[in-house]
């Protein structure tokens, strides 16, 4: 690790938690240069759904690579963006009765978000912009602003602005609906609150602590938008292509978002790519308004596209997603009923799912005792308090119980279980 220490920023900081040259992986295995075997509960942080060098997505890629195909093109047309464009439109929007138009800002998530805002205070006219108590969307200032974790928040260096935040949904407990504190600030004129934009919101929240918004909530806070003339942005980032079981996070709850923010795994095979999903009559661009070196992306192009063909064309995708959800949070539970003083919850949705344990600093040990038996998971919350389930969508079951019986091993050395409490 020498290297790394010696000419790389002391800004990493996944390598802390992982402490291993990585050298190859395939599917939901990751090897270090050692030749050591890793099961990954992590998936890049959400961007390898579809797993480490998909075999179809490989040789899509390798086709187009080995035809001379189009590499970097801005927004140029090309014909790898024609048939995402068509594909994404086809398998995703048609069938959901959904009409966007896609916009592709720089390649990364929080490109997504500062598109966003930028566009939603651009179409009204209005600055504040809404986001919600331990939400994240993003390190560039816009995005950093609606985001709520303090420890980031602090990296900014400049007064972060035009934004407020509320309460998620849970945020003071069961039984409290989140949503009268913000719906009596916007039917109050002495609130002091302008009337917002936008209101930008993750369904899930997984940075956050995996943190489920329940389909009342979500459908209330849409019919609140709605009421005012707020435009509702969806930040889909981590939580779209499948995490949860469908395409995008909110079709459990029916919303139909103004704007959609998405990254991560929708460029499929790791490679960097963002959009943002517009309606249509808030598409008010001029011309290279809103702009980006990167935005045209072909090589994930055409490994997105060849993901959507290959994942999305019919249900079966989904229900496999959520039927290994359901494995997932039948282990968790198992594993928190038997260790009623250490784990205080489980939490999540599809596969995406965490431990949330009691004590402070107990998730990341539980982390990097996995990490020591061959898993490779993060954590997530304002105090890092839980343990974030991850895996590939295309994990198999073999690698996801081996990889759930190491978390309950680990668990089970730091936390007292029922026999030793009632002893």
């Amino acid at each position: 690790m020498e290297t790394f220490d010696t000419l790389e920023s002391s800004v990493r900081s996944y390598i802390r938690d992982f402490p291993a040259v990585f050298a190859k992986a395939s599917g939901h295995f990751v090897h270090d240069e050692e030749g050591r075997r890793y099961i990954d509960f992590f998936a890049g942080a959400g961007v390898l759904n579809y797993g480490h060098n998909n075999p179809r997505l490989k040789q899509a890629l390798l086709d187009y690579l080995a035809g001379d195909g189009i590499v970097h093109s801005l927004d140029m047309a090309t014909v790898a963006k024609r048939d995402f464009l068509e594909t994404f439109d086809r398998l995703i929007l048609k069938p959901r009765g959904l009409d966007y138009r896609l916009q592709f800002p720089g390649p990364t998530g929080t490109n997504a978000v500062e598109a966003a805002l930028k566009l939603a205070r651009k179409v009204t006219g209005r600055h504040l912009v809404i986001g919600f108590t331990n939400g994240f969307h993003g390190m560039t200032l816009g995005s950093l602003a609606v985001t709520g974790n303090g420890a980031k928040r602090g990296g900014a260096g400049v007064p972060l602005t035009h934004t407020m935040h509320m309460p998620f949904c849970g945020y003071h407990g069961d039984g409290v609906d989140t949503l009268t504190v913000f719906e009596r600030y916007l039917a109050d004129n002495g609130s002091g609150i302008d009337l917002p934009a936008a209101v930008i919101v993750e369904t899930v929240q997984g940075e956050g602590g995996i943190n489920v918004g329940s389909v009342a909530w979500l459908k209330k806070l849409e019919q609140l938008c709605r009421r005012h003339d707020i435009l509702l942005i969806v930040d889909d980032i981590q939580m779209g292509c499948g995490r949860t079981g469908p395409f995008f996070s909110f079709e459990l709850a029916g919303l139909k978002p103004d704007i959609v923010c998405l990254s991560k795994s929708i460029g499929a095979i790791g490679l960097p790519m963002a959009l943002t999903l517009i309606a249509p009559h808030l598409d008010q661009w001029a011309p290279g308004e809103h702009n980006g070196t990167f935005r045209g992306n072909n090589a994930a192009f055409v490994a997105a596209a060849e993901a959507l063909r290959a994942y999305w064309a019919d249900g079966d995708f989904q229900a496999e997603v959520l039927r290994k959800g359901q494995l997932v949070r039948d282990a968790l539970d198992r594993i928190a009923a038997a260790h009623p003083g250490g784990i205080a919850q489980v939490r999540g949705r599809g596969l995406i799912q965490g431990l949330v344990f009691a004590e402070d600093g107990m998730a990341e040990k539980a982390a990097r005792a996995a990490f020591a038996e061959g898993v490779i998971i993060e954590t997530s919350g304002p105090k890092s308090e839980v343990l974030k389930v991850m895996p590939p969508l295309t994990i198999d079951d073999d690698a996801l119980c081996q990889g759930l019986d190491v978390l309950a091993r680990v668990v089970a050395a730091l936390t007292p279980t029922k026999q030793s409490k009632a002893a």
